[in-house]
């Protein structure tokens, strides 16, 4: 038996492993962080025989409420994933099931890795209507990749998309290359309409230091970049300094931040009620986006979610806050669920990388729908 992390977005600690039916592991660290969750390994074992891994630190996760009613993804073939099933008992996560195959690869959610990260931007800069920027490199000197989509004008609204900024958060990714292969396509009537009216700022992951050392929430400095943008730094989240630069020379009219969240199992959106500079019109825009995605997608909803914050109290740290205040534009994160979306559960596959690339998909109409009262 052999247990592998040697990958990019690799992460498992293996305490004991001498029996299929009783594999011991304890999830590792984010580097200089107390966060932790998320998984991502290959076994090597004996095939059609059951096999029983239990993950002994998840009571100390970032988020043991996560683990209630989840269930783990596998694949063979790194290209189709299912879940398997997986329980907790309130202290550790227990995986068991019977692989078909000697060789089987287990993960928190899909993995979406830097290789296919490259791959999705290269892909999107073959389009005539693409233009990839390089606004800086992270910490371990990885590229931060823009990509401009549409022709800059000062009459068209500028919508910006950052995914991934918690790098375990990687059905965020899938949401964006959904967003782009609609966006790009030719015939799509949606897509002409919104790059007649709009420039499409798309930043596909935010984290990629993160990314590839298998982080749950943090860059390679331990850093949680959603708590940085407030006053980002090259030091200690370069991510955020260059993306924001970028955002001020070129102005921001609609801002998506794309994320996943381990405890609600429903797709739904964070807006900025909280923000100082918060008024009837802010109010306005926000409800006219709300109604447009429950109008282009079932897989939204609008009951549930995270509490609204007081007027005045919203945290500037946070992306969404800090741009729709330094930018009074409508901003809002976006949070897809790593369980299922209980209104249309599926028990198969429960939430999955194809339902976020189709949610990306779904979102683009909903923001067709606001273009014209962004400014």
């Amino acid at each position: 038996m052999f247990i592998s992390t040697a990958f990019d977005s690799g992460n498992i600690e293996v305490i004991r492993a001498d029996r299929p039916d009783d594999i011991r592991l304890n999830i590792r660290k984010d580097h200089a962080s107390d966060f932790y969750q998320w998984f991502h390994f290959k076994l090597l074992s004996t095939a059609e025989i059951e096999h029983r891994l239990v993950i002994e630190n998840a009571s100390g996760s970032a988020y043991p409420k996560g683990w209630e009613g989840y269930q783990a993804f596998a694949s063979y073939d790194r290209d189709t994933w299912f879940r398997v099933p997986t329980s907790f008992d309130g202290t550790a996560v227990t995986i068991e099931f019977t692989p078909e195959q000697e060789s089987v690869f287990l993960a928190y959610f899909v993995p979406y890795s830097w290789e296919r990260h490259l791959d999705l931007v290269q892909w999107a800069q073959q389009s005539a209507w693409v233009e990839q920027k390089v606004v800086g490199t992270t910490l371990d000197g990885r590229d931060m990749n823009v990509l401009v989509i549409g022709e800059p004008s000062e009459e068209k609204r500028s919508i910006w998309i950052t995914a991934r900024q918690h790098p375990g958060e990687t059905m965020a990714e899938w949401f964006v290359e959904g967003l782009l292969e609609h966006l790009l396509n030719e015939d799509e009537p949606v897509a002409r309409q919104l790059l007649e009216q709009c420039v499409f700022y798309v930043v596909p992951n935010m984290n990629p230091d993160g990314s590839v050392r298998g982080h749950l929430r943090t860059n390679a400095a331990g850093v949680n970049l959603n708590r940085e943008w407030a006053t980002p730094s090259v030091e200690k989240s370069p991510e955020v300094f260059h993306v924001l630069n970028m955002m001020d020379e070129v102005g921001v009219d609609m801002y998506l931040d794309i994320h996943g969240d381990e405890n609600i199992p429903y797709n739904f959106i964070a807006g900025a009620e909280g923000i100082p500079s918060y008024d009837e019109r802010h109010a306005q825009l926000e409800a006219k986006f709300r109604a447009a995605y429950l109008q282009a997608t079932a897989e939204f909803q609008t009951t549930y979610g995270y509490d609204k914050d007081e007027p005045g109290k919203a945290n500037l740290t946070v992306a969404s806050n800090a741009v729709a205040e330094r930018f009074r534009c409508l901003a809002f994160t976006v949070e897809m669920p790593f369980k299922d979306n209980d209104d249309l559960p599926d028990p198969y596959q429960q939430w999955s990388d194809v339902r976020s690339q189709q949610l990306g998909r779904d979102t683009l109409r909903a923001i067709l729908a606001v273009v014209p009262t962004l400014r």
